[in-house]
Protein backbone atom coordinates (compact mmCIF):
# COMPACT_ATOMS: atom_id res chain seq x y z
CA UNK A 1 0.00 0.00 0.00
CA UNK A 2 1.15 3.65 -0.79
CA UNK A 3 2.10 5.68 2.42
CA UNK A 4 -0.17 8.46 3.19
CA UNK A 5 0.11 10.98 5.36
CA UNK A 6 -3.19 11.98 6.35
CA UNK A 7 -4.67 11.07 10.10
CA UNK A 8 -6.55 7.82 10.64
CA UNK A 9 -9.59 7.86 12.01
CA UNK A 10 -10.28 4.17 12.93
CA UNK A 11 -8.18 1.24 13.55
CA UNK A 12 -7.83 -1.82 11.62
CA UNK A 13 -5.66 -5.11 12.56
CA UNK A 14 -2.67 -3.93 9.96
CA UNK A 15 -3.03 0.32 10.68
CA UNK A 16 -3.66 2.04 13.94
CA UNK A 17 -5.42 5.71 13.47
CA UNK A 18 -7.22 8.62 15.33
CA UNK A 19 -8.77 6.13 17.77
CA UNK A 20 -7.94 3.64 20.66
CA UNK A 21 -5.48 0.33 19.54
CA UNK A 22 -7.20 -2.84 18.71
CA UNK A 23 -7.33 -4.39 22.55
CA UNK A 24 -6.36 -7.52 23.41
CA UNK A 25 -9.39 -10.44 23.22
CA UNK A 26 -10.03 -10.59 26.43
CA UNK A 27 -13.34 -11.28 28.77
CA UNK A 28 -14.08 -8.12 30.17
CA UNK A 29 -14.12 -4.70 27.61
CA UNK A 30 -13.72 -1.13 28.80
CA UNK A 31 -15.27 1.25 26.13
CA UNK A 32 -13.91 4.88 26.05
CA UNK A 33 -16.65 7.81 25.28
CA UNK A 34 -17.10 8.54 21.65
CA UNK A 35 -15.67 5.51 20.19
CA UNK A 36 -17.52 2.36 18.48
CA UNK A 37 -15.71 -1.27 18.27
CA UNK A 38 -16.89 -3.25 15.73
CA UNK A 39 -17.16 -7.06 17.07
CA UNK A 40 -16.90 -9.84 14.88
CA UNK A 41 -17.62 -13.80 15.61
CA UNK A 42 -16.13 -16.39 13.82
CA UNK A 43 -15.22 -14.08 10.93
CA UNK A 44 -18.88 -12.43 10.71
CA UNK A 45 -20.09 -9.13 12.24
CA UNK A 46 -21.25 -9.80 15.43
CA UNK A 47 -22.32 -6.25 17.49
CA UNK A 48 -21.11 -2.85 18.27
CA UNK A 49 -19.86 -2.07 21.22
CA UNK A 50 -21.13 0.99 22.87
CA UNK A 51 -19.03 2.84 25.74
CA UNK A 52 -18.75 1.45 29.01
CA UNK A 53 -18.75 -2.50 30.79
CA UNK A 54 -18.90 -4.70 27.50
CA UNK A 55 -18.31 -8.75 28.07
CA UNK A 56 -17.00 -11.30 24.87
CA UNK A 57 -16.26 -14.72 24.85
CA UNK A 58 -12.81 -16.00 24.37
CA UNK A 59 -11.70 -17.20 20.76
CA UNK A 60 -15.28 -16.94 19.04
CA UNK A 61 -15.65 -12.51 19.55
CA UNK A 62 -12.72 -10.63 18.52
CA UNK A 63 -12.88 -6.86 18.24
CA UNK A 64 -12.42 -6.09 14.51
CA UNK A 65 -12.65 -2.32 13.83
CA UNK A 66 -12.13 0.37 16.54
CA UNK A 67 -14.40 3.89 14.79
CA UNK A 68 -13.45 6.97 16.62
CA UNK A 69 -17.19 9.21 16.44
CA UNK A 70 -15.41 12.76 17.46
CA UNK A 71 -15.12 15.58 15.08
CA UNK A 72 -11.88 14.91 13.01
CA UNK A 73 -9.63 17.67 10.70
CA UNK A 74 -7.85 16.65 7.66
CA UNK A 75 -5.64 18.32 5.67
CA UNK A 76 -6.15 18.21 2.09
CA UNK A 77 -3.03 18.25 0.28
CA UNK A 78 -2.13 20.98 -2.09
CA UNK A 79 -3.26 20.61 -6.04
CA UNK A 80 -3.15 21.96 -9.13
CA UNK A 81 -6.64 23.49 -10.63
CA UNK A 82 -7.04 25.11 -13.86
CA UNK A 83 -10.13 28.39 -13.60
CA UNK A 84 -12.71 28.28 -16.16
CA UNK A 85 -9.97 31.29 -17.45
CA UNK A 86 -7.93 29.00 -17.96
CA UNK A 87 -5.83 30.18 -15.26
CA UNK A 88 -3.74 28.03 -13.19
CA UNK A 89 -3.93 27.77 -9.59
CA UNK A 90 -2.46 26.01 -6.91
CA UNK A 91 -5.06 25.61 -4.24
CA UNK A 92 -5.74 23.38 -0.56
CA UNK A 93 -7.90 22.85 2.18
CA UNK A 94 -8.93 21.62 5.23
CA UNK A 95 -12.02 19.09 5.71
CA UNK A 96 -14.07 18.58 8.88
CA UNK A 97 -16.39 15.24 9.18
CA UNK A 98 -17.41 12.57 11.44
CA UNK A 99 -18.15 9.12 10.92
CA UNK A 100 -22.28 9.19 11.40
CA UNK A 101 -22.82 4.81 11.21
CA UNK A 102 -19.21 2.92 12.58
CA UNK A 103 -20.37 -0.10 10.42
CA UNK A 104 -20.43 1.61 7.31
CA UNK A 105 -17.14 2.82 8.04
CA UNK A 106 -15.95 -0.52 8.77
CA UNK A 107 -17.27 -2.26 5.67
CA UNK A 108 -18.75 0.25 3.45
CA UNK A 109 -14.92 0.98 1.63
CA UNK A 110 -11.46 -0.09 2.16
CA UNK A 111 -10.17 3.19 3.64
CA UNK A 112 -12.44 5.64 3.74
CA UNK A 113 -10.08 8.51 5.08
CA UNK A 114 -8.41 8.12 1.58
CA UNK A 115 -11.39 7.70 -0.01
CA UNK A 116 -12.45 11.20 1.50
CA UNK A 117 -9.58 13.39 0.81
CA UNK A 118 -9.38 12.49 -2.90
CA UNK A 119 -12.77 12.96 -3.40
CA UNK A 120 -12.57 16.26 -1.50
CA UNK A 121 -9.61 17.05 -4.15
CA UNK A 122 -11.21 16.09 -7.00
CA UNK A 123 -14.86 17.72 -6.23
CA UNK A 124 -12.60 20.94 -5.41
CA UNK A 125 -11.13 20.60 -9.36
CA UNK A 126 -14.74 20.57 -10.21
CA UNK A 127 -15.80 23.13 -8.64
CA UNK A 128 -13.27 25.55 -9.45
CA UNK A 129 -13.11 24.38 -13.13
CA UNK A 130 -16.61 26.91 -13.13
CA UNK A 131 -15.34 29.46 -11.83
CA UNK A 132 -13.25 32.31 -13.40
CA UNK A 133 -10.93 33.92 -11.21
CA UNK A 134 -12.16 36.78 -9.73
CA UNK A 135 -15.25 34.79 -8.44
CA UNK A 136 -13.07 32.44 -7.11
CA UNK A 137 -12.10 34.74 -4.07
CA UNK A 138 -15.27 36.23 -4.30
CA UNK A 139 -17.46 33.13 -4.13
CA UNK A 140 -15.54 31.64 -1.18
CA UNK A 141 -17.86 30.15 0.64
CA UNK A 142 -20.41 29.73 -2.30
CA UNK A 143 -17.27 27.01 -3.59
CA UNK A 144 -16.65 25.91 0.09
CA UNK A 145 -20.73 24.45 -0.08
CA UNK A 146 -20.91 23.47 -3.23
CA UNK A 147 -17.66 20.94 -1.84
CA UNK A 148 -19.55 19.78 1.06
CA UNK A 149 -22.92 18.66 -0.52
CA UNK A 150 -20.80 17.06 -3.43
CA UNK A 151 -18.73 15.17 -0.66
CA UNK A 152 -21.75 14.40 1.48
CA UNK A 153 -23.98 12.67 -1.83
CA UNK A 154 -21.08 10.22 -1.93
CA UNK A 155 -20.36 9.33 1.34
CA UNK A 156 -22.98 8.96 2.57
CA UNK A 157 -22.37 4.69 1.91
CA UNK A 158 -19.79 5.18 3.88
CA UNK A 159 -20.76 6.10 6.81
CA UNK A 160 -19.27 9.69 6.90
CA UNK A 161 -20.28 12.79 7.01
CA UNK A 162 -18.61 16.31 6.12
CA UNK A 163 -19.32 18.69 8.40
CA UNK A 164 -17.71 21.64 6.55
CA UNK A 165 -14.79 22.39 4.08
CA UNK A 166 -12.49 25.65 4.08
CA UNK A 167 -9.97 26.52 1.70
CA UNK A 168 -6.58 27.99 3.59
CA UNK A 169 -4.76 29.13 0.52
CA UNK A 170 -4.69 29.78 -3.38
CA UNK A 171 -1.61 30.93 -5.15
CA UNK A 172 -1.99 31.92 -8.63
CA UNK A 173 1.15 32.34 -10.60
CA UNK A 174 3.68 35.79 -10.01
CA UNK A 175 2.80 37.19 -13.70
CA UNK A 176 -1.17 36.85 -13.05
CA UNK A 177 -0.47 38.06 -9.37
CA UNK A 178 1.27 41.52 -10.78
CA UNK A 179 -1.57 41.90 -13.18
CA UNK A 180 -4.40 41.50 -10.38
CA UNK A 181 -2.41 44.01 -8.42
CA UNK A 182 -2.45 46.87 -11.08
CA UNK A 183 -5.81 45.89 -11.92
CA UNK A 184 -6.63 46.42 -8.06
CA UNK A 185 -4.21 50.23 -8.47
CA UNK A 186 -6.26 50.68 -11.10
CA UNK A 187 -9.56 50.35 -9.64
CA UNK A 188 -8.69 52.26 -6.85
CA UNK A 189 -7.28 55.27 -8.73
CA UNK A 190 -10.56 55.03 -10.76
CA UNK A 191 -12.49 55.17 -7.09
CA UNK A 192 -10.49 57.60 -5.86
CA UNK A 193 -11.19 60.27 -8.91
CA UNK A 194 -14.99 59.22 -9.28
CA UNK A 195 -14.68 60.33 -5.67
CA UNK A 196 -13.01 63.35 -5.88
CA UNK A 197 -15.05 64.47 -8.64
CA UNK A 198 -18.25 63.64 -6.85
CA UNK A 199 -16.47 65.61 -3.95
CA UNK A 200 -16.09 68.77 -6.52
CA UNK A 201 -19.86 68.06 -7.81
CA UNK A 202 -21.25 68.27 -4.09
CA UNK A 203 -18.72 71.54 -2.98
CA UNK A 204 -20.28 73.59 -6.39
CA UNK A 205 -23.67 72.70 -5.60
CA UNK A 206 -23.78 73.79 -1.68
CA UNK A 207 -21.69 77.04 -3.23
CA UNK A 208 -24.24 77.04 -5.67
CA UNK A 209 -27.03 76.85 -2.75
CA UNK A 210 -25.77 79.22 -0.40
CA UNK A 211 -25.34 81.88 -2.81
CA UNK A 212 -28.73 81.32 -4.01
CA UNK A 213 -30.18 81.04 -0.78
CA UNK A 214 -28.19 84.18 0.48
CA UNK A 215 -29.77 86.21 -2.63
CA UNK A 216 -33.34 84.88 -1.50
CA UNK A 217 -32.58 86.14 1.99
CA UNK A 218 -31.39 89.71 0.47
CA UNK A 219 -33.92 90.20 -1.73
CA UNK A 220 -36.76 89.25 1.08
CA UNK A 221 -34.93 91.49 3.45
CA UNK A 222 -35.16 94.36 0.51
CA UNK A 223 -38.52 93.66 -0.34
CA UNK A 224 -39.35 94.11 3.60
CA UNK A 225 -37.29 97.23 3.82
CA UNK A 226 -39.02 98.73 0.89
CA UNK A 227 -42.19 97.53 2.29
CA UNK A 228 -41.99 98.89 5.68
CA UNK A 229 -40.12 102.36 4.14
CA UNK A 230 -43.86 102.77 1.85
CA UNK A 231 -46.09 101.79 5.01
CA UNK A 232 -44.29 104.47 7.19
CA UNK A 233 -44.13 107.02 4.46
CA UNK A 234 -47.85 106.20 4.02
CA UNK A 235 -48.84 106.54 7.18
CA UNK A 236 -46.58 109.37 7.38
CA UNK A 237 -48.75 111.24 4.39
CA UNK A 238 -51.75 110.08 6.01
CA UNK A 239 -50.68 111.89 9.11
CA UNK A 240 -49.87 115.04 7.52
CA UNK A 241 -53.02 114.77 6.06
CA UNK A 242 -55.25 114.29 9.02
CA UNK A 243 -53.27 116.70 10.40
CA UNK A 244 -53.74 119.60 7.36
CA UNK A 245 -57.83 118.32 7.66
CA UNK A 246 -57.98 118.95 11.25
CA UNK A 247 -56.17 122.53 11.17
CA UNK A 248 -58.37 123.46 7.79
CA UNK A 249 -61.23 122.45 9.84
CA UNK A 250 -60.48 124.26 12.64
CA UNK A 251 -60.08 127.65 10.68
CA UNK A 252 -62.83 126.91 8.77
CA UNK A 253 -65.01 127.09 12.11
CA UNK A 254 -62.89 130.24 13.38
CA UNK A 255 -63.33 131.82 10.29
CA UNK A 256 -67.43 131.07 10.38
CA UNK A 257 -67.79 132.64 13.54
CA UNK A 258 -68.44 136.23 14.23
CA UNK A 259 -65.75 138.91 13.05
CA UNK A 260 -63.87 135.66 11.86
CA UNK A 261 -63.04 137.00 8.71
CA UNK A 262 -61.70 140.65 10.15
CA UNK A 263 -59.40 138.40 12.29
CA UNK A 264 -58.30 136.79 9.59
CA UNK A 265 -57.45 139.57 7.23
CA UNK A 266 -55.40 140.72 10.23
CA UNK A 267 -53.59 138.23 10.24
CA UNK A 268 -52.15 138.11 6.78
CA UNK A 269 -51.44 141.61 6.78
CA UNK A 270 -49.15 140.55 9.44
CA UNK A 271 -47.34 137.72 8.26
CA UNK A 272 -46.99 139.87 4.78
CA UNK A 273 -45.20 142.62 6.80
CA UNK A 274 -43.10 139.84 9.08
CA UNK A 275 -42.56 138.39 5.54
CA UNK A 276 -40.64 142.14 4.27
CA UNK A 277 -39.15 142.62 7.62
CA UNK A 278 -37.36 139.54 7.62
CA UNK A 279 -35.87 139.75 3.73
CA UNK A 280 -32.97 142.21 5.27
CA UNK A 281 -31.92 139.08 7.18
CA UNK A 282 -31.28 136.31 4.59
CA UNK A 283 -28.57 136.59 1.26
CA UNK A 284 -31.00 134.74 -0.81
CA UNK A 285 -32.07 136.16 -4.24
CA UNK A 286 -36.05 136.35 -4.60
CA UNK A 287 -38.14 138.38 -6.79
CA UNK A 288 -40.36 141.22 -5.34
CA UNK A 289 -43.26 143.55 -6.84
CA UNK A 290 -42.36 146.77 -8.48
CA UNK A 291 -43.97 148.83 -5.81
CA UNK A 292 -41.78 147.50 -2.36
CA UNK A 293 -41.42 151.16 -1.44
CA UNK A 294 -45.62 151.17 -0.47
CA UNK A 295 -45.87 149.00 2.20
CA UNK A 296 -49.55 150.10 2.39
CA UNK A 297 -50.38 149.41 -1.16
CA UNK A 298 -48.84 146.00 -0.93
CA UNK A 299 -50.81 145.11 2.42
CA UNK A 300 -54.09 146.66 0.91
CA UNK A 301 -53.19 144.42 -1.87
CA UNK A 302 -53.52 141.51 -0.02
CA UNK A 303 -56.40 142.17 1.61
CA UNK A 304 -58.44 142.62 -1.33
CA UNK A 305 -57.14 139.46 -2.55
CA UNK A 306 -58.33 137.55 0.73
CA UNK A 307 -61.21 139.47 0.36
CA UNK A 308 -62.38 138.33 -2.81
CA UNK A 309 -61.42 134.33 -1.44
CA UNK A 310 -63.42 135.35 1.49
CA UNK A 311 -66.58 136.86 -0.85
CA UNK A 312 -66.63 133.19 -2.63
CA UNK A 313 -66.59 130.95 0.48
CA UNK A 314 -69.22 129.22 0.76
CA UNK A 315 -68.36 128.71 4.66
CA UNK A 316 -68.90 132.77 5.41
CA UNK A 317 -71.65 133.61 7.66
CA UNK A 318 -74.70 134.96 5.87
CA UNK A 319 -75.01 138.14 8.05
CA UNK A 320 -71.81 138.81 8.48
CA UNK A 321 -69.15 140.54 5.35
CA UNK A 322 -65.77 141.55 6.19
CA UNK A 323 -63.45 143.94 3.69
CA UNK A 324 -60.30 145.03 3.62
CA UNK A 325 -61.30 148.94 3.12
CA UNK A 326 -62.73 148.41 7.01
CA UNK A 327 -59.39 147.30 8.37
CA UNK A 328 -57.23 150.16 6.71
CA UNK A 329 -60.25 153.18 7.05
CA UNK A 330 -58.24 156.40 7.20
CA UNK A 331 -59.79 156.93 10.59
CA UNK A 332 -58.47 154.49 12.24
CA UNK A 333 -61.72 153.51 13.73
CA UNK A 334 -62.30 150.02 13.94
CA UNK A 335 -64.67 148.07 11.11
CA UNK A 336 -68.19 148.78 11.28
CA UNK A 337 -70.55 145.76 11.08
CA UNK A 338 -72.42 145.81 8.24
CA UNK A 339 -76.30 144.48 7.97
CA UNK A 340 -78.31 143.61 5.25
Amino acid sequence: NKARSVPRLWVTPVQQRWASSLPMNTVVLFVPQQEAWIVERMGRFHRILEPGLNFLIPLLDRVRYVQSLKEIVIDVPEQSAVSLDNVTLQIDGVLYLRILDPFKASYGVEDPEYAVTQLAQTTMRSELGKLTLDKVFRERESLNSNIVHSINQASDDWGIRCLRYEIKDIHVPPRVKESMQMQVEAERRKRATVLESEGTRESAINVAEGRKQAQILASEGEKAEQINKAAGEAQAVLAKAEAKAKAIRLLSEALAEQNGNAAASLSVAEQYVSAFSNLAKESNTILLPSNTGDISGMVSQAMTIYGSLAKTSPRTPAGVEETSEDLLSPSGSPPEQRTQ
